[in-house]
């Protein structure tokens, strides 16, 4: 397992992470490292990328830190000149930029709305703009988004934007999954469920527990059918297995990691 990406090179959009701990991106970025590949770690905020990478490298593994705002093309643009410098390829996206912001239509003022769709939705097509024509001209990629079980599911919180753009991510990649599947390039979502990373911390304390962090995560462990929260470890395995050659059949489906959640009924 050592070396399922060996020669691989990898692009990690969301690598760093919003605060202490292991974030979906950054465990991600790490574990493809572990496994042989060439990691391009982007962030918005490049002390977190860079972060990131020192971990790989102190580990002995390759990667390369890229500060982007992709929710700007002229930024993604230049991640993938930087990428194909450094690198010369691209087979492996992993799309993991997200923000809540809690507010159904009426609570949700409409700048808020169109950053959400923008952090969550269009920093996505404009990534897939970018890479996909790399990857045509490979003759192959793999690609994996990070959604949310929000985007199948209510899931007791009120932030609409964010159940309205982590489904429209399903349904990206399912129609990139099918107009590129003639072309070697597979696409796939993960949907992590509640999940105990430093992600969590920001508003969602004051949603589930008026503001007590501790409280929250033990009513967010006690939802779930395991008694507690998954972690950004079990969202990189998946994202992995998805983006390895063990997936090579496997494209245009969503693999949920939830614990079961999803399959309750209430």
């Amino acid at each position: 397992m050592a070396a399922r990406f060996a020669d691989k090179v990898a692009i990690v959009v969301g690598a760093g992470s919003s605060g202490p701990g292991w974030g979906n991106g950054k465990a991600t970025a790490a574990l493809l490292a572990r496994e042989g590949a060439q990691v391009v770690a982007v962030d918005v905020n490049r002390s977190a990328a860079e972060e990131t990478v020192d971990i790989i490298r102190e580990e002995g593994f390759e990667a390369t830190p890229h500060c982007a705002d992709v929710t700007r093309a002229d930024n993604v643009a230049t991640m993938v000149e930087a990428c194909l410098a450094k690198y010369g390829r691209i087979d492996l996206l992993h799309h993991n930029v997200g923000v809540a912001r809690v507010g159904g239509p009426v609570e949700m003022s409409e700048d808020a709305w169109n950053q959400v769709l923008a952090v969550n939705l269009t920093s996505c097509f404009l990534t897939l703009k970018f890479v996909l024509p790399v990857m045509e001209r490979q003759g192959a990629g793999a690609i994996v988004a990070t959604s949310s079980i929000a985007a199948i599911r209510y899931t007791g919180v009120l932030y609409i934007s964010y159940y309205a753009t982590k489904a429209a991510l399903v349904q990206m990649m399912q129609s990139v999954a099918l107009h590129y599947a003639t072309k070697g390039i597979r696409a796939n979502t993960v949907l992590p469920g509640l999940m105990n990373t430093p992600m969590i911390f920001h508003g969602l304390p004051d949603v589930y527990a008026d503001g007590n962090a501790q409280r929250m995560v033990e009513v967010r462990a006690a939802q779930c059918p395991t008694g507690k929260m998954g972690d950004a470890w079990d969202t990189a395995h998946a994202v992995a297995f998805l983006l390895s050659d063990e997936a090579k059949y496997v494209t245009g489906t969503s693999l949920v990691v939830d614990g079961g959640i999803t399959a309750k009924y209430v």
